[in-house]
């Protein structure tokens, strides 16, 4: 579970309650269901005229990832790379197999039998590229659904705002219906900025930072399978992958090997 999604969304909603609540207002006066209709309802009919249906239907399993985390140990990933680097140079290649059975990633378990069955280096960088291409793809179809929410839902905010602003003009000689039409005037442009800010720009955002953290740990497992077929001094190959590691993280794994 991602706390920082969580709280966030929680922190920035009781930050508006109390916002009302301290100035002296009420939670009431801020409900409005024609103002909710068309912002929501709008924004809802804008991602339907942008996406085809088949491509809406995985949007919740896309946003249950924004409220997740996933431990990428890219430490771990130097360490197990180090290890069959050595074992290969010492004992080939075809030593490896009895590694790829216990392996439960699918990238790495993929790559490393291409390597054992001896198919080209180039070949082998290829086709895990455009795995990684395919799952790029993927992702940003999923964050470009955020992208449309949150570009679309302060745009129906003005869309209800201007509904509301003509409603009020042709009701300036009853009192009485000012006060409707100003709500919504005004609520509209609110709900179509909290749907962007609070939801669909933040969780389009961490999205892209796991999408980009995969991305980083596919490309480390990439060297360091090339790293092994070319039969490299597992001194180098640790050196190489440590590259993709920051400063801190590199300081904090050569620490731990020293220990």
């Amino acid at each position: 579970m991602d706390l920082a999604t969580i709280v966030g969304i929680v922190l920035g909603i009781i930050c508006i309650i109390l916002s009302i609540l301290l100035g002296g207002g009420s939670i009431v006066a801020f409900i409005d269901y024609p103002s909710i209709m068309v912002v929501f309802g709008g924004t809802i009919a804008s991602l339907l005229i942008s996406f085809r249906i088949h491509e809406i239907k995985p949007i919740m399993k896309v946003t249950v990832l924004a409220f997740t985390t996933k431990k990428t140990d890219l430490a771990g990933l130097i360490s197990l790379f180090t290890v069959l680097s050595q074992k290969a140079r010492k004992e080939g290649l075809l030593s490896l197999e009895a590694d790829i059975e216990k392996n439960d990633d699918k990238y790495i378990k993929n790559a490393m039998q291409l390597v054992v069955d001896g198919v080209e280096a180039e070949i082998i960088k290829d086709l895990m590229e455009t795995e990684i291409t395919k799952m790029e793809q993927r992702h940003k179809k999923g964050m470009s659904l955020f992208k449309v929410l949150g570009s679309m839902s302060p745009a129906w905010g003005m869309i209800g705002t201007l509904i509301g602003l003509v409603n009020l003009l042709k009701a300036l000689d009853d009192p009485a219906k000012i006060g409707p039409a100003m709500a919504i005037a005004l609520l509209t442009t609110l709900y179509g900025s909290l749907i962007a800010n609070i939801f669909c720009i933040p969780v389009e955002n961490k999205l892209k930072l796991r999408s980009d953290e995969e991305t980083q740990q596919k490309e480390m497992i990439i060297e360091g399978i090339l790293s092994i077929q070319s039969g490299e001094n597992p001194k180098v190959t640790e050196s190489k992958l440590k590259l993709f590691l920051s400063p801190n993280m590199r300081d904090s794994v050569e620490s731990q090997a020293s220990t």
